[in-house]
């Protein structure tokens, strides 16, 4: 794996944001309850990519 792909599937709490049309807040209620994981590199959030696909695909699995 190189250091681009690596950096491509970590995001950051904005990129989240706007992928799941939701607010600041919101975002890290999602982080805090443990519905969305994601880690800490140096005191900054990052969002794994697959972990965003991952509360959409659960969100639609809740909602059929």
């Amino acid at each position: 794996m190189t250091t681009t792909t690596a950096t491509a599937e970590l995001l950051t709490v904005p990129e989240v944001m706007t992928r799941l049309k939701l607010g600041r807040s919101k975002v890290y209620d999602l982080i805090r309850s443990h519905r969305l994981v994601s880690i800490k590199i140096d005191g900054a959030r990052r969002v794994p990519a697959d972990a965003v696909r991952d509360f959409i695909l659960g969100q639609i699995e809740e909602a059929a």
